[in-house]
């Protein structure tokens, strides 16, 4: 009976860890300020779940991330990985193009030569990162 509460026990700790770590627990985006430097800490951690929580979702996005995760994070060695974890956002340019619209220019510490420009759209009330409009 013990080893059967203990087994109870564990799975619903794993439980509990797994609900922790899903998308509902991911906050919106209160503007699209907050949306670039969430994608874009969460990529730079290899947090895949919460950097698609941040993204656009149509197909050209997704195939572009799908593309990026594969091409790119999936071969980066693990020292290079800790890299990009310790790395600070480094925003360079935050533009208004209008109301739903914004261009985000950044670095970062790692690749500080390195700068992109992300655009994020306002889409049903929502921040989202459309990379089918990168720079």
């Amino acid at each position: 009976m013990k080893s059967y509460l203990r087994f109870l026990t564990g799975l619903g700790a794993i439980f509990s860890i797994l609900a922790c770590s899903n998308e509902a627990s991911f906050r919106p985006a209160e503007d699209a300020q907050d949306a670039g430097r969430e994608f874009i800490r969460a990529s730079l951690d290899g947090n895949m779940n919460k950097a698609e929580f941040y993204l656009l979702q149509d197909s050209v996005n997704r195939m572009i991330y799908d593309k990026w995760k594969t091409n790119v994070y999936n071969k980066l060695s693990a020292e290079e990985r800790n890299k990009y974890q310790n790395a600070n956002i480094l925003p360079l340019n935050i533009e208004n193009i209008n109301d739903s619209t914004v261009n985000y220019t950044y670095s970062n510490t790692y690749k500080n030569r390195d700068t992109t420009t992300i655009r994020i759209v306002k889409r049903n009330g929502s921040w989202l990162v459309d990379l089918s409009e990168i720079h």
